[in-house]
């Protein structure tokens, strides 16, 4: 199939022409089978697999070269297709790792919360045994495990964590949308994004009003991504564009960001 993937194309491209079918999306899914089948044979990133994709979209170019300047939807299409068809195997890689990333995750997480509980047990009988102390005795010691248990640095260092992987997350969904990912993995990501989103929100914090807007703004498009990548609509990568730069101007944080910087110097 190699030397007549150009043919397979066309021919595929004719059949669906006939039947009223000759759409961008169908342009698309018609590439991405014949260059995923051609593809498999040859190894990620060779000459081959790069001449297959030059094939391919010369296929769908010489098929409609009759609109001239207005092939810009097809070509694209085409190249789509064709990105998809030869990244579909590291796609399912990727996919692969991303869950064992969040399978460790999860297990980080809980080893951290366990860390936690046994320090809070700890701090607690000392608490319990500096009763017994003199009253300034007892004031020192509750004073430093106060300082402890409610230590902002650490708070601080826990919102800008979740804050970077929740743009990380966004990042991952635009590279995955762009080059030919699953609606599924894309899907993973924006979910990724939305749970460390929530844990970098501040549960009981006075923001400014024009903060918050961008919170809700940030929360509105996580939605109309995820809506539209339901749809398969095409503005898809356009949305999730929008969403990147909207946490990006959020996670700026510039007023709170002053207030927390002021307080880890004093």
């Amino acid at each position: 199939m190699p030397n007549n993937i150009k043919q397979q194309i066309q021919a595929d491209l004719q059949q669906a022409k006939e039947t009223g079918q000759l759409r961008t999306e169908r342009i698309r899914e018609i590439v991405k089978s014949a260059v995923s089948q051609v593809a498999s044979e040859f190894k990620q990133g060779s000459s081959e697999v790069r001449s297959i994709v030059k094939d391919a979209v010369s296929a769908v170019i010489e098929n409609f070269q009759e609109k001239g300047s207005e092939l810009k939807d097809e070509v694209t299409a085409s190249i789509e297709g064709a990105l998809e068809g030869i990244n579909s195997k590291r796609h399912e890689s990727i996919a692969q790792t991303q869950t064992d990333i969040k399978r460790l995750q999860a297990q980080l997480d809980g080893e951290e919360e366990q860390l936690q509980q046994e320090v809070d047990v700890i701090l607690a009988e000392i608490e319990e045994t500096g009763k017994e102390k003199p009253a300034s005795t007892k004031t020192a010691i509750d004073s430093a495990i106060n300082a402890l248990k409610d230590s902002e640095e650490a708070g601080l260092l826990k919102k800008r964590y979740a804050q970077l992987q929740a743009q990380l997350a966004i990042v991952r969904a635009n590279i995955a949308a762009r080059y030919g990912g699953r609606n599924m993995e894309v899907q993973d990501y924006l979910d990724e994004a939305k749970h460390w989103y929530d844990k970098a929100r501040p549960q009981a914090e006075s923001v400014a009003v024009q903060v918050e807007q961008k919170r809700s703004q940030l929360e509105e498009q996580l939605g109309e991504a995820g809506t539209s990548l339901a749809r398969k609509e095409r503005q898809i990568k356009q949305t999730l564009r929008q969403l990147l730069l909207t946490a990006a101007d959020l996670f700026k944080d510039k007023q709170p960001a002053d207030k927390e910087r002021e307080t880890i110097h004093k």
